[in-house]
C-alpha cells in the first residue's frame, strides 16, 4: 500500500556502569531497566533517558538556629543516603531533586529542635538530634526509593563571641579552682609548718629540762664528794666555789668568741 508509512528503528548501543541501572522509555513512557554492561534501544522508539546509581551519597547541610537561652549557632548535618535496588522507579521519576527534598527535612526538624534547648544541652543532645532527624527522613524518603543509612552532627558553631564568653567563663573557673587549691595547699603548708614549730619547742624544752637536770645531778655530786674529801667545808662555802667556776669559764668563753663585744667593767659598791 503506498499510502501506508513506516517508521524505521536504529539499533543504538551504550554502557552502563557497575552500581548503577539504566532507565530506558518508549515514546516518552517507562519501558524497562538495563543492567551493568552493554545495552541498546531502538531509535527513535527507544531512549536512554537517564542513569540510577547505587552508591551511598553523602549530603552536607548547614543549619542556622538559635537555642532555648537565644544563641545563634550553625549546625552541619551529614547524611548518607542510597537508592533502594527494588524503587528504582519511584526515585527516579518521584523527586526532581532528591537533595533539595532531604535538606527542607533537615532545617524542618532541626529548627524545632534546637529552640527547645539550651546550648550546653544542645551539645549534649547531638546523638539525639541526629536520631529525630535519620527517623523523620527515613519515614519520608522511603515512600520515595531512597534509603537513609546514617545521619550525623558533625559540627555545632556557635557565634565567636559566644565561643569567647565560654571559654572566659571556662577559665575563670579553673583559675577559681586552682587558687583554691594553692589556698589549701599554703593552709597545709602553715599547718605542718607550726605543727614542726610546736614539736621543735617540745623538744627543745625536754633538751633543757634533761641539761638542768645534767647540771643539777652534777652539782649534787661535786658538793657530796668535796664535802667528804674536805674537811670543815661547808656546803655554801662548796657552792660558793662551784659558781665561781663556772663564771670563769663563761668569761673565758665569751672572750674567746670572735665577734665578741662585750667588755667587763670591774666595779665596787660602797655599803652604806
Amino acid at each position: 500500500n503506498p499510502k501506508r508509512k513506516y517508521v524505521m528503528c536504529i539499533p543504538c548501543c551504550f554502557t552502563v556502569s557497575t552500581s548503577e541501572v539504566g532507565v530506558v522509555e518508549t515514546w516518552g513512557k517507562f519501558s524497562r531497566l538495563v543492567q551493568p554492561g552493554l545495552g541498546f534501544v531502538f531509535c527513535p522508539m527507544e531512549r536512554l533517558v537517564g542513569r540510577v546509581s547505587f552508591r551511598v551519597q553523602q549530603l552536607d547541610v548547614r543549619v542556622e538556629t538559635k537555642t532555648l537561652d537565644n544563641v545563634f549557632l550553625t549546625a552541619v548535618v551529614s547524611v548518607q543516603y542510597q537508592v533502594l535496588r527494588e524503587s528504582v522507579f519511584e526515585a527516579f521519576y518521584a523527586l526532581t531533586n532528591p537533595a533539595q527534598q532531604i535538606t527542607a527535612h533537615i532545617y524542618d526538624v532541626l529548627r524545632a529542635q534546637l529552640p527547645t534547648l539550651e546550648l550546653d544541652a544542645v551539645f549534649e543532645a547531638k546523638e539525639e538530634l541526629a536520631l529525630a532527624v535519620k527517623n523523620a527522613l527515613s519515614e519520608t524518603m522511603t515512600a520515595y526509593g531512597y534509603q537513609i543509612l546514617q545521619t550525623l552532627i558533625t559540627d555545632l558553631d556557635p557565634d565567636q563571641r559566644v565561643k569567647n564568653a565560654m571559654n572566659e567563663i571556662n577559665s575563670s573557673k579553673r583559675l577559681k579552682f586552682a587558687i583554691a587549691e594553692r589556698a589549701e595547699g599554703d593552709k597545709i603548708l602553715q599547718v605542718k609548718s607550726a605543727e614542726a614549730e610546736a614539736e621543735a619547742k617540745y623538744l627543745s624544752g625536754v633538751g633543757v629540762a634533761k641539761q638542768r637536770k645534767a647540771i643539777v645531778d652534777g652539782l649534787r655530786t661535786s658538793i657530796v664528794e668535796f664535802s667528804q674529801h674536805v674537811d670543815g667545808a661547808s656546803t655554801k662555802e662548796v657552792m660558793d666555789l662551784l659558781l665561781l667556776t663556772q663564771y670563769f669559764d663563761m668569761v673565758r668563753d665569751v672572750g674567746s668568741s670572735p665577734h665578741c663585744r662585750t667588755t667587763f667593767v670591774p666595779s665596787s659598791r660602797t655599803l652604806a
